[in-house]
Order: C-alpha cells, then structure tokens, then sequence
C-alpha cells in the first residue's frame, strides 16, 4: 500500500500511546508537522501530534474511551455517547476531535480524531468532503495498518485519484516538484483556515523536505499512467494535453467532484439538463477546464472546512477552542515574520 511507505516503522511511543484507548481502532495514522518533518518546525519544541483513528462502531467506542479518558471531552460528554457517536457521523466532515489532550508519561500534548470507518471509505473514495483524504494525499505516518481490503483499496484508489484531478489542473509542460505541490493544495485552496490561522508558507513547508517520499508514494502511479504523462530523470514532466486525456482523467475523478462539475455545468438550464457522461465531455472540450474544476473543488474543501471548525468549537470547549487557535494564529505570524 503506497501511503503506508510514506514512513516504516512505528516508533514505540505510538504504540504506547494506542495503549492509553479502547483496543478496537482498526487503523491509524499520524499527521502533521509534529510527525512529518516539515520546513520553519522547532525541534526543540515539538509540535502536537495529531492522530486519526477509524473505528467500527462509533457509539461503543465513544461509550469505552468516555470511561477511560472522561477528562478528553468537552462538556458534550454529559449528554452520552449516542449524541457524541451521532454529532461524529452527521456534523462537519464526520470525524470527533478531541484536542491538547496531555500524555504525560510520554511528555507531548496530542490531538486525535475518531472517525468510522465507512465514513473515511467515503471521503476517500468519493471525496464528499476531501478532509481526511486530503490528508492521505501527504505522507503520514502509518501507526495502525488496516487488514480491511475495502479500506486499503480506497486508500490506494485516493492516490490515484489526486494525480488525475493535478493533472487536470496542470499544463502540458510541468515539473514533478509543481505536480507534488498540486497535490497537496487540493485540499488547502479553498480552507479558510488558509486565509487566516495558517502558516502561509504550509504547502512549501510540506513539499521541500517531504519530496523524497511524495516520490516514493507516487511514481508508482506515475508510472502507471505512461499513456497519459512521462516523466524524465531531470523531474521535468509533460503530459498529454487532447481532449480523450482530459476526459480519461474527468471520468476517474471522484463522485463528489463529478456532481459539482455536473451542478455547475446544468445551473440554469431548465429542463435541458446533461446527464454525467455528457458534462464531462462538454468540461473536456472546454478551454477553461482547469479553472471549472479548481472551483468546484474549492467549493468542497470550504464548505467542510468551515463546519469541520464550526463542530470544533463544540467538540474542543470554549477554553481549549482558544488556546488551540491562539497556537495557530502564533504560527501563522512566525512564518510572516521568517518572510519579511
């Protein structure tokens, strides 16, 4: 599975941390600058680690972690694990944060998001909300494989559709560098966390020291595509720019992007309205078929990032709410200070 190569082996502290949870997470992974090595990151003074776990139930596992870590929950605890499980799977991109949670036997501060199981399937095979997805698009770190084959398959099928829709978004002539930091503003431009909150030099920061193993997990897929692209020795790419190329990459986009596309394509048409086969066509002809799409998508990622962070407020406290956002607002004007 290409994005468990990101980074191999588990470092033992991770495996003592999921020993502080209720046992059944049928997958983990680690993400963020306090994970990755990420440009402009303090060593000295280690970032939160931020972990995802995906679960089967939902309601048992909230109802067995509520017992074990009451003190990880915001006031929403009181009102029982069936409206914690239901506030997961319905609210935001469905997936319940808990954050500044303390570990002190490990000595760092970590923030993990439970999510079920067929909702991550979902977002990675659908990109209804290209939140977690957006996520395994980057290196994490896998802390729990999953021996699911649903699951490991949307996984790799997530991948392969990051470098159709970049490709879409990209010219003739680009370099694999601009191909990566294609990728990983796919589910950045549109955050409105980008706008004010985040480190505004977070995509290179990602993209310069991570760009050995962006490709390690894609140039498998890269190569599977020499119908469509090539990439030489020296990292400069081209790909095939006609109009049966475009459409081969429209059709393995994701459903949600398909229906935005669809949506948009149909807005005033009346009673006149394409079906899917035929927008496609239509936005593969279209010379403005990168700037059509990068909208759309930038429609998803805003609208899942503003209630994602909405749900926050709620699942985090007040208090927790504003030290976590008084962190990042301190790190969005660290990288203003490292460019002036």
């Amino acid at each position: 599975m290409a994005v468990a190569k990101a980074l191999v082996g588990v470092p033992s502290f991770y495996t003592r941390i999921l020993s502080l949870f209720p046992p059944d997470i049928n997958f983990c992974f680690a993400y963020g600058s306090g994970v990755v090595k990420q440009s402009g990151s303090n060593s000295k003074n280690p970032n939160m680690i931020d972990l995802i776990f995906a679960v089967n139930d939902s309601l048992s596992w909230h109802r067995k972690n509520i017992e074990m870590n009451p003190s990880h929950y915001s006031f929403l605890k009181w009102m029982g694990e069936g409206s914690v499980a239901t506030y997961q799977d319905h609210w935001g991109a469905k997936v319940y944060f808990n954050t500044l949670v303390p570990i002190p036997s490990e000595n760092v501060m970590i923030k993990y998001g439970v999510v079920s199981q067929t909702s991550l399937v979902s977002d990675l095979l659908d990109w209804s909300e290209l939140y977690l997805a957006g996520r395994l698009h980057k290196p994490v770190q896998i802390v729990r494989p999953t021996s699911d084959s649903e699951l490991r398959s949307a996984l790799q099928k997530n991948l392969h559709s990051a470098v159709h829709c970049a490709l879409l978004l990209l010219p003739e002539h680009f370099t694999e560098k601009l191909l990566y930091r294609t990728i990983i503003e796919l589910s950045y431009r549109g955050d409105f966390r980008m706008t004010f909150g985040e480190d505004k030099n977070k995509v290179e920061n990602i993209l310069e020291p991570q760009f050995a193993l962006f490709q390690e997990i894609y140039r498998p897929i890269i190569k599977s595509l020499h119908d469509y692209m090539d990439v030489q020795e020296t990292g400069l790419c081209c790909q095939d720019p006609g109009t049966l190329a475009k459409l081969h990459h429209l059709n393995q986009l994701p459903r949600a992007p398909q229906r935005a596309l669809v949506r948009f394509w149909n807005r005033g048409s009346g009673n006149l309205r394409q079906d899917t086969e035929d927008v496609l066509r239509a936005v593969a002809h279209d010379p403005e078929c990168s700037s059509i799409l990068q909208s759309r998508l930038e429609d998803i990622v805003w609208a899942s990032s503003v209630r994602q962070s909405l749900k926050g407020i709620l699942t985090a406290g007040i208090l927790k709410s504003i030290q976590y956002s008084v962190k990042k607002i301190k790190k969005m004007l660290a990288s203003t200070r490292r460019e002036v």
